[in-house]
């Protein structure tokens, strides 16, 4: 969300020319190469702090000069070490190994890119963190998005002298796609990939890669705590077209209410092993097992979420697994149906889904691959990025390299 403007203000204004400050330019580009620019000094990391989760992406250069490591203080080696040489930070911080980025090239350096994350809630560990690593003693700006950058500005100036350098969310997505896309590559990895196998059933999905050195135009939904869905004309021709307040915080906290679970991954566990037709009222259960065929809509459709919770006896039979399963198909269903209208209105066949919503979740994938298919009857096709929730990070990244 962007401060002082409205959900309407923000679908009816391109984010380039909101944030043209936060913007790379040909002449940034090129003068943050040419060496004109000073570099921000190391460490080199990005900020995305989201409504559930904190993502940071950390570049670990592998090669610098002699003069370099002569000046490289003792506090910058001992960061590069803690933060590359442990897969979890405290009791809730975590390192995705699997996804980390290898002798990629960011401005004339050569390094691995890293990428962690950790609950918002457990900000307070994360700040006692960059005390006892000396972060700031190294820097006294962090480059940050999301909404938790205006949330903890003043907390992070007041208790540990940072100031945070915020950056609009949206425009840093985009940035973080278009890089890692690239960089992917390089590392012999398919980022892009669509679902061969999208009829809705248990077995395994089975990724195909896709070629997206040239997707425009398309629609990119950002499933976070909330859902903000954005039509994306070129890397630097964008627009938020609309969103939903009903996104992964929303099944998550629904799910710690109903089910009592603690954390998201507990929760897609117990929808795993759920059955949502026991709660949702199907089609098949108003018209019978032939469904609503003047429309075509199939028996297995859902007519109304949570429909069968009305009546008793289906309420001592539905298990915590099967309230959690409809939760997750209620709130994929309803991001779907926005994503593909968007699409349709737009004229877009490519839907490409982001965000954390997704970790862990071949269920809502499979969900979204098979509505895309079914409801344009082939036409649209989703897409999925296996950074996930990450880009925003990336892009902050982006924005730290040359202090812009």
């Amino acid at each position: 969300m962007t401060h002082g403007k409205t959900d309407e203000d923000i679908s009816n204004t391109h984010l380039s020319d909101i944030s043209q400050e936060n913007q790379e330019t040909p002449e940034t580009r090129r003068r943050c190469r040419t060496g004109s620019l000073k570099k921000q000094p190391f460490p080199w990391f990005g900020l995305d702090i989201g409504g559930t989760l904190v993502k940071l992406v950390y570049f670990e250069p592998l090669f610098l000069t002699p003069d370099e490591e002569k000046k490289e203080e003792e506090s910058l080696k001992q960061i590069r070490k803690y933060l590359t040489s442990n897969t979890a930070y405290g009791t809730t911080g975590v390192r995705d190994t699997h996804l980390e980025l290898k002798n990629i090239d960011l401005e004339g350096y050569k390094g691995n890119l890293h990428f962690i994350r950790f609950p918002t809630d457990q900000m307070e560990v994360f700040m006692k963190m960059v005390i006892e690593k000396q972060f700031a003693t190294l820097i006294d700006t962090f480059q940050a998005t999301g909404g938790g950058s205006y949330k903890f500005e003043e907390k992070f100036h007041s208790e540990i002298n940072v100031h945070l350098n915020k950056l609009d969310e949206l425009v840093c997505l985009i940035k973080g796609i278009n890089f890692v896309d690239r960089h992917s590559d390089m590392n012999g990895e398919s980022e892009c990939f669509s679902i061969q196998n999208p009829s809705l059933g248990n077995d395994q999905i089975v990724k195909e890669p896709f070629d997206f050195r040239n997707p425009y135009p398309y629609v990119a939904v950002n499933i976070g705590s909330g859902v903000s869905i954005m039509l994306v004309n070129s890397e630097n021709d964008f627009s938020r077209i609309t969103g939903t307040s009903l996104g992964g915080g929303t099944f998550f906290g629904l799910c710690c209410l109903l089910t009592k679970c603690k954390t998201f991954d507990d929760a897609i566990e117990l929808a795993t092993h759920g059955d949502s037709t026991k709660v949702d009222k199907l089609v098949s259960d108003i018209y019978g097992e032939s469904g609503y065929t003047k429309f075509g809509l199939a028996g297995s459709v859902v007519a109304s979420s949570f429909g069968k919770m009305n009546s008793a006896e289906h309420r001592e039979q539905a298990t915590r697994q099967d309230i959690a399963k409809a939760l997750l198909v209620t709130i994929t269903n309803n991001i779907g149906s926005l994503a593909i209208n968007a699409a349709i209105q737009h004229g877009v066949e490519r839907i490409v889904f982001v965000g954390n919503f997704l970790r862990v979740n071949p269920i809502s994938m499979r969900l979204l691959a098979y509505a895309m298919h079914y409801w344009s009857n082939g036409s649209q096709k989703a897409l999925f990025l296996e950074h996930e929730g990450y880009f925003g990070a990336v892009g902050a990244l982006l924005g730290n390299v040359c202090g812009s």
